[in-house]
């Protein structure tokens, strides 16, 4: 399947990330309201590393199960970590001054959704949108 990697260190990368996340879901007929959720959270999510970390990769690809097409996003940086990651899921909390709605919202907007983190070493999420949303 195809597989990409970005490295997104500045605003602008955003842009270009946003776009090649479209790409994709357009390459396997995902729906216009699965693309917009996907990229949804896809831009919380690389906003959060480029606030929190400084940046970091993202490993686009197209992925299959059950002859089901999905597209799986790695998200990984080398940014403090999460000292809570049940705390970090909450809604409404934020060590920002944002509303806090950037992981518990990213993953209500995806089908799958995977965090790990270890402070001092970074943190790595995965989502996964299924073309069909399953």
């Amino acid at each position: 399947m195809t597989k990409e990697s970005l490295q997104i260190l500045k605003e602008q990368d955003v842009i270009l990330f946003r776009n090649r996340v479209k790409e994709f879901a357009t390459k396997i007929g995902m729906s216009l309201l699965n693309q917009t959720k996907l990229i949804t959270a896809a831009s919380e999510l690389v906003r959060n590393m480029l606030k929190y970390a400084n940046g970091g990769v993202v490993i686009l690809e197209i992925i299959g199960k059950d002859r089901v097409t999905g597209i799986r996003l790695t998200f990984t940086d080398k940014g403090p970590g999460i000292a809570d990651i049940r705390l970090a899921m909450k809604d409404g909390y934020s060590t920002g001054k944002s509303l806090g709605l950037g992981l518990p919202g990213a993953k209500r907007l995806v089908n799958e959704f995977d965090i790990k983190s270890e402070v001092g070493k970074g943190t790595t999420v995965t989502i996964i949108r299924w073309k069909n949303g399953i």
